[in-house]
């Protein structure tokens, strides 16, 4: 009788882990987008803080997101047992201003605009700029971490409590620490290039010579793409969310990958659908910018 029962819970056990997995597995899916725009905001947080105190500061914005998450995923719980009919609503909004962010920096990129250049360490002790510079990371992971538990609960609102809790907090763990080891990688590149260079030049390798010169050449380049990439996941998963939240868009969306499905298959079908979320978030993006913009124009004169 004893071992039957272990036996039992040991498959109960195994049965809850998969389920498990399977969400997360889900849930990191959806919050793709957030976690590329995540990985380009928080390594440009860092930019203009002494090398030697690149990693410190990481590790302390890290810490802060760990506590940002201590406060969010016990708020999505009581949302999701009080106040269910909220999930989707937040949601929306979610996807909202993941498209606004998205085409934001679109516009940024490509209209005229005119910044004051000003150089804050040049204002402030060492200290105080490197202070100002894990808050400020901070309160942008805030932004980002709510987005990506909103999402995730989103993809688990069907679950029991318990299951729900452990996936948030699964997510959580492995986000902060997935973006933050990247982003100290990241800002290491550069070090990591220049130190390899300096050897090859002692030990006449030209192995780690090219490799140095290889990796200060990628650095920038990989800022570069990761802001890139980050902007289009924003349009996708954003077009995604709203598509998936409103029966009329999700209809058509369904429509659109059938026609795509009967004129190019196996690829109208896996193509047809991004292209939809993709262009639902541009529009929806360009909107949501029109009507700040308006709003910021009328309001604060």
């Amino acid at each position: 009788m004893a071992g039957t029962n272990l036996l039992t819970l040991l498959d109960d056990i195994t049965t809850l882990l998969d389920d498990i997995a399977t969400m997360s597995k889900v849930a990191t899916k959806k919050t793709a987008g957030v976690l590329g725009d995540d990985l380009a905001l928080n390594a440009q947080q860092v930019t203009g803080v002494a090398a030697e105190r690149e990693l410190p500061v990481v590790w302390a914005v890290a810490k802060g997101s760990f506590l940002n998450k201590a406060i969010l995923v016990p708020a999505a719980l009581l949302i999701s047992v009080w106040l269910p009919w909220l999930i989707t609503p937040l949601l929306m909004m979610g996807g909202l201003f993941l498209c606004f962010e998205g085409a934001e920096k679109v516009f940024a990129n490509f209209l005229p605009h005119h910044n004051e250049v000003v150089d804050e360490s040049e204002k402030l002790d060492l200290v105080e700029y490197e202070k100002q510079k894990i808050k400020g990371a901070i309160r942008t992971d805030f932004i980002l971490s709510a987005e990506i538990i909103v999402i995730t609960l989103g993809t688990v609102a069907g679950a029991t409590l318990f299951n729900q809790a452990l996936v948030l907090c699964v997510i959580a763990i492995i986000m902060t620490i997935g973006v933050y080891g990247l982003v100290a990688g990241i800002v290491k590149l550069d070090d990591a290039g220049l130190y390899l260079l300096n050897q090859s030049k002692v030990k006449a390798n030209k192995f780690k010579e090219l490799l140095g010169k290889g990796l200060l050449a990628a650095a920038p380049r990989l800022m570069q793409f990761l802001a890139f990439a980050g902007t289009i996941a924003m349009f996708l998963v954003g077009g995604g969310i709203l598509v998936h939240g409103v029966a009329l868009l999700h209809h058509i969306q369904l429509d659109v990958t059938s026609y795509a499905q009967s004129v190019a298959g196996g690829t109208g079908e896996v193509l047809a659908p991004l292209l939809f979320d993709g262009l639902l978030g541009v529009i929806a993006g360009l909107v949501v910018v029109l009507i700040h913009v308006g709003y910021t124009k009328l309001f604060t004169k």
